[in-house]
């Protein structure tokens, strides 16, 4: 990677603002439900501490819109995080204003502290010069280890560039090397897997990558757009003209490299997607009137995973039916775990494939799981992420 790291500079006795992403699952009693986004920014922390950094932490949670709302407060993650460490993590009331510099000042090399919430703050989400300088005025150095809010233009993000020096932090360097490795001579045969519902989010990625892959395997509302555009019916599955006219461009482009497109060859459909809820197996070429595609079938998964099992190198972003009800989430764990019994580079993006891989408890079996959901997408479909941006090249100036 090009931009400078938190290995690069000299962090001793500094204060470091650390902007991570610890947008993590609550349950009802605000229990943390999945601390993976937590752990994945361990090695950054650890760093800095074991350097003699004063570490200074700020994250946003949940979508308070620029209002306090107690049920969105960083507490619980300081607590998880102070377990995970094993040393104290003081969780303050406050992400700007006196209370915070004077915590601040108190530290001594080693300690961490956490921000409060950064959006219950309006000026966060408004980049707002003047919260991007109170909040740059706590540090000597800021690093960014928030792939995940990366496509953001946020001030913790991109307004604090203006005031101090930003490097990466390793979760940050990880993600970008990973990603950046799938357009880099990958080894062959590879595979991109695409699901999802939001197929108008997916285009960019297809036209972006499909010159670099050797075929695409879809699953989801992705699949439903195709059979869509190669002139079948999808049921009631969701259709839009404009989306299906973008399609038929990546199937023109596909063609154009001698990509293969595989569409599910049977699917589960339902009148009504819901726990519980009727179901069957149809073709992919009679899906009934009045049902929409669920999941894909169990032709689909043999013949899919027969062709994942010739791949050296597979990426897949969005589930391949919905996940979440258990009767439509066979062909996402089997597709799971098909890739977890691969020799093969594996690489997991997008916040729901993420949580399904998770769930599964599969990560460790995968090359990468990315902590990135919107990020994940703008990376792959090649377009420049702002808070990567605005970190120091290494053929600058060191910013220390």
């Amino acid at each position: 990677m090009q931009k400078k790291t938190v290995k690069d500079v000299e962090v001793r006795g500094k204060r470091v603002l650390v902007r991570v992403d610890f947008n993590v699952p609550l349950d009802p009693d605000g229990k943390i439900e999945d601390d993976s986004r937590i752990r994945a920014c361990l090695p950054t922390i650890i760093y800095l501490t074991g350097h003699g950094a004063r570490v200074i932490l700020c994250s946003h949670l949940g979508r308070p819109h620029g209002r306090v709302d107690i049920r969105l407060r960083l507490e619980p993650v300081a607590r998880c995080l102070s377990d995970l460490l094993g040393i104290p993590v003081e969780a303050l009331r406050g992400a700007v204003g006196p209370g915070v510099e004077q915590a601040v000042s108190a530290m001594q090399d080693g300690d961490i502290v956490m921000l409060e919430n950064l959006r219950f703050y309006p000026g966060e989400e408004e980049n707002d010069p003047g919260f991007a300088r109170d909040l740059s005025s706590l540090a000597d150095l800021f690093v960014n280890d928030a792939f995940g809010a990366s496509h953001r233009t946020h001030a913790s993000i991109v307004g604090i560039a203006s005031h101090l020096p930003c490097v990466a932090g390793l979760l940050m360097e990880k993600e970008i090397e990973q990603l950046s490795s799938l357009f880099e001579d990958p080894p062959r045969p590879f595979a991109l897997i695409m699901g999802g519902a939001k197929v108008e989010e997916k285009i960019g990625i297809l036209e972006n990558i499909i010159p670099h892959v050797d075929l695409v395997l879809t699953g989801g509302g992705v699949a439903a757009a195709f059979l869509q555009a190669r002139g079948y019916s999808a049921g009631s599955s969701p259709s839009d003209p404009a989306t299906l006219v973008l399609v038929k461009t990546i199937i023109k482009i596909a063609e154009t490299f001698g990509v293969r497109i595989l569409l599910p060859e049977d699917v589960v459909v339902t009148a009504g997607p819901e726990p519980g809820g009727a179901y069957r197996r149809a073709s992919s070429d009679r899906i009934p009137a009045g049902f929409r595609i669920a999941d894909i079938g169990p032709l689909t998964i043999a013949g899919y995973t027969r062709e994942l099992q010739r791949c050296r190198t597979v990426a897949w972003n969005g589930p391949l039916g919905i996940f979440e009800i258990p009767q439509f989430s066979e062909g996402t764990k089997a597709i799971a775990a098909a890739l977890a019994g691969l020799d093969a580079i594996t690489v997991i993006g997008g916040g729901s494939t993420a949580e399904a891989v998770t769930q599964l408890g599969l990560v460790p079996k995968m090359t990468h799981v990315s902590t990135g959901g919107g990020a994940f997408l703008r990376f792959l479909s090649g377009k420049t992420l702002p808070g990567l941006e605005v970190l120091a090249d290494r053929t600058g100036q060191d910013p220390s």
